[in-house]
């Protein structure tokens, strides 16, 4: 009897607990479940993946974000590593329902062993709970929201849903994020290519990245390696000879970063701050893909191009010295780990790495690497560092090797074809930037000649002189005002006063012809042609028809200089101008950025939409309703101009790209880009320009190196700025504009002389042409449509009238009522005498 009441108070006592526990098992439910997050948000969860810049061929050409995650479908994972992972983090994935009770109990022991939270006991379900929804602190309060979210992961999603939210998500160290990068992290390869060894150990790094990190503790790694084959054997997810195999390799693992397709950093650098300006930090994070315009045939091009004349400028002008002495003759020479420490501090510049130079004789000299290989220069390596005295001057040649180089000289040296050759940093930069004239797509943007050296952009940033390559925008201005490429104007020197002080622009070089033609004054570039003609229409209506161009009015001077380029503007700027020129006369808005995707799925959030030139138009199109001053004819070209306000722009004012790179408005239905400057006057303006490059009869353009791509359809020109600070060369060929500056960043310098002076004929126009020269090689030769209202004329080449004869005539195109009217005179000395015997001085 006594036996059964105590059965009986037992069996109360154990259903009280059971009731007790129930109620507080559902109190303890409802606590915590309060503010938990929707599990079903993880059927659609977007990944960390960082940003990809393409270009437009699809070469990757920047990964900008900390975290490299490339998201894989479930079936897309290896079933190996599934086994792997389970059999390493949660044995029982299959059989549990996000939580396992053994587990828990295993990790409540440990706690309570060490009054600390120092286990989990997690599933794989609560570990993708807690990355996704909760904090990473160890509380107990975190533990059962983690518990509970666990339990509504598996009723709303399925084992393999939950596997590969595991394997995307989780960090396996070294920045990799996810099985797929990781994969690419350590081993270079895509994840179905791994073997089991391999996957085994990426299987083990999830528990402890850093302590595990086959790079950094590659003895922790293997052990644990090890330990997950060992897992694997036992539930026997690979057999005995496979693990035998297994445990016996390598770990054979290196850092792998993502392959960088296309070297273009400064593009690079322009896409990453778009997306950050639309999309701030998410921009890092969301896994956007850029495609930008970038062709990698044309960037590759435009880079060589500007880093070989950079170099080319830079060995003409002499050897500056070494970076650095580290021990001269009568000191103790350093041991190879100082030299090791010194190197270490430098890296590489395209190609060109630090040395030390550790033993010289008259014909050699043996330097070393900070890799500590040893290397050779011999005398045909360093025979061309003459010493730079200044930008003007350079001293002899050395006659051996030990006229330049000692022991205990750092260096900068460059392996050319497998032979290393004495180098230097070059101090003089560059930049290209090359457009499609007919809807402003960048093809080609090098904002200098190193990025880790500079990151400066000098494409849309740097605001410089333009001297004469704005002469083609001056001149449009007249002809749009009635003057022709036959008008004559006087090729002799200018002198002004103002005031005691005297102005006396001259040509370059200082030679002077009399009469020509504008053709002829473009082509050889005629500064005192240049302000007559400025003078004919007004200081003020040039400077505000240049706007036309997409000029900013807050960079144009409003006096005579301005026909010198004493305005200045980023080479973006002028490259769009050109295309004014080049495509009839449409002011089309550069754009880089092409379109953009989204991670996983490839849905298009944004696609570019250009406004294009029409450059098949039959009828002229409405020009863009803009006000400019009426000017007033003044032919008397001699005299100041008197409607000008001389003002300078303010250096602070001046006005780079900031906006000009924008979005597109995707809903907009115009199809054109503004007209800004005629038809008729943009195609005589364009075939002048071809003219610089291949000449008249008698003279030969400033542009004449353009020849050597051997095509009709190019035309450009040169500019030069006062003592040679800015040189530039801008042109265009087949529906290619492109434009190169080169200079100093410290605008003070001038980039000086050697055999000849620099300038933008000798110094920009070979980068243009090495640019063009593969830009063009498949691009079929473009003939222009003459417009309707243009005509062609025979004229006199020297009067620029009719001609007496056709023996000495030369075509000429003409806007309709413009064309010569009188026949050409006949000259005898300074005097001219028409047909009807009538004579007259000339000047």
């Amino acid at each position: 009897m006594i036996i059964f009441k105590i059965i009986k108070f037992f069996l109360k006592f154990i259903i009280g607990c059971l009731l007790f526990g129930l109620v507080a098992g559902i109190a303890v439910y409802f606590y915590y479940s309060k503010d938990l997050p929707d599990v079903t948000t993880l059927k659609e969860v977007r990944f960390q993946t960082p940003l990809q810049v393409y270009s437009s061929d699809g070469d990757l050409i920047a990964i900008f974000g900390e975290r490299r995650r490339t998201p894989l479908q479930y079936d897309q994972i290896p079933p190996m590593i599934v086994k792997a992972v389970i059999a390493t983090e949660d044995s029982r994935f299959y059989e549990h329902y996000g939580i396992d009770p053994v587990g828990i109990l295993r990790a409540t022991y440990v706690s309570l062993k060490h009054k600390e939270f120092s286990q989990g006991g997690s599933t794989i379900t609560q570990q993708v709970a807690k990355n996704f929804f909760l904090t990473p602190e160890k509380s107990i309060s975190r533990k059962m929201r983690e518990m509970i979210l666990a339990i509504r992961m598996e009723k709303a999603l399925s084992k393999e849903e939950i596997m590969a939210l595991y394997l995307n998500m989780i960090n396996f160290g070294s920045r990799a994020y996810g099985i797929a990068s990781a994969s690419y992290t350590f081993f270079g390869k895509a994840a179905d290519n791994l073997t089991i060894d391999e996957m085994a150990l990426l299987a083990g790094l999830p528990n402890a990245p850093s302590a595990y990190n086959p790079i950094s503790h590659p003895d922790r790694a293997l052990m644990r390696r090890d330990w997950v084959l060992h897992r694997m054997l036992e539930q026997g997810y690979i057999s005995q000879n496979e693990y035998d195999e297994a445990i016996k390799k390598p770990l054979n693992v290196s850092y792998h970063t993502p392959k960088i397709a296309l070297h273009a950093p400064y593009v690079a650098e322009m896409a990453r701050q778009f997306m950050y300006d639309k999309f701030g930090e998410n921009a890092y994070t969301d896994g956007y893909k850029v495609y930008t315009t970038i062709s990698k045939n044309d960037q590759n091009a435009a880079t060589f191009a500007v880093q070989k004349n950079i170099i080319d400028y830079d060995i003409r002008h002499g050897y500056r010295g070494v970076e650095k002495v580290l021990w001269k003759a009568n000191e103790a020479p350093w041991n190879s780990e100082q030299i090791e420490n010194q190197l270490n501090q430098y890296m590489c510049y395209n190609s060109m790495c630090p040395a030390v130079v550790i033993k010289t004789t008259d014909q050699e000299a043996i330097a070393l690497l900070a890799n500590k290989s040893k290397i050779e220069i011999d005398y045909e390596g360093m025979r061309w560092a003459r010493p730079y005295l200044d930008d003007n001057h350079q001293g002899a040649y050395p006659k051996k090797v030990t006229d330049t180089l000692k022991t205990g000289q750092l260096i900068w040296v460059k392996n050319v074809d497998k032979s290393w050759h004495l180098a230097q940093i070059p101090s003089v930069n560059g930049a290209l930037i090359s457009l499609d004239s007919d809807n402003g797509a960048i093809k080609a943007l090098v904002g200098g000649y190193d990025f880790n050296l500079s990151k400066f952009n000098r494409v849309t940033q740097a605001i410089r002189q333009l001297g004469s390559n704005i002469k083609p925008f001056i001149y449009t201005a007249t002809i749009e005002q009635g003057l022709t490429m036959a008008t004559l104007l006087n090729d002799a020197p200018i002198l002004r006063f103002a005031g005691t002080d005297a102005w006396r622009p001259k040509n370059s070089p200082p030679n002077y012809a009399g009469p020509l033609r504008l053709r002829v004054g473009l082509g050889m570039s005629k500064n005192v042609m240049m302000v007559r003609a400025l003078r004919t229409v007004g200081i003020d209506y040039v400077a505000e028809y240049l706007e036309r161009f997409g000029f900013p009015k807050e960079n144009l001077s409003h006096n005579e200089s301005l026909a010198l380029g004493s305005a200045s503007f980023t080479p973006l700027q002028v490259a769009r101008a050109y295309s004014v020129l080049a495509n009839g006369g449409f002011l089309i808005t550069p754009y880089l950025i092409d379109k953009i995707e989204e991670s996983g799925t490839g849905t298009v959030i944004y696609q570019h939409q250009p406004k294009i030139a029409c450059r098949d138009c039959i009828t002229e199109v409405n020009i863009e309703n803009l006000k400019f001053t009426n000017p007033a004819l003044n032919r008397e070209v001699e005299n100041e101009s008197t409607n000008a306000n001389n003002e300078e722009p303010e250096q602070d004012n001046l006005k780079a790209d900031d906006d000009l790179l924008a979005l597109s408005d995707t809903n907009s239905r115009e199809k054109y880009a503004p007209h800004t400057v005629s038809s008729d006057v943009a195609f005589i303006m364009k075939d002048a320009l071809k003219t610089a490059v291949s000449g008249g009869k008698d003279w030969r353009g400033t542009a004449w190196r353009a020849k050597a791509l051997g095509r009709s359809d190019v035309g450009g020109k040169t500019g030069t700025t006062n003592s040679s600070k800015d040189v530039w060369f801008s042109g265009f060929g087949g529906n290619i504009v492109a434009t190169v500056w080169m200079g100093f960043d410290d605008h003070r310098r001038e980039l000086g002389s050697t055999a000849k002076v620099e300038g933008g004929a000798v110094t920009a126009n070979p980068v243009w042409v090495d640019y063009m020269r593969v830009a063009l090689k498949d691009a079929p030769i473009e003939d222009d449509i003459v417009p309707d209202n243009v005509i062609t004329v025979p004229i006199d080449p020297v009067t620029g009238l009719l001609p007496q004869s056709d023996t000495q005539a030369v075509d000429e195109y003409f806007i309709k009522g413009t064309e010569p009217t009188q026949y050409s005179s006949h000259e005898v000395g300074t005097k001219v005498t028409d047909s009807e015997g009538n004579s007259s001085e000339l000047f």
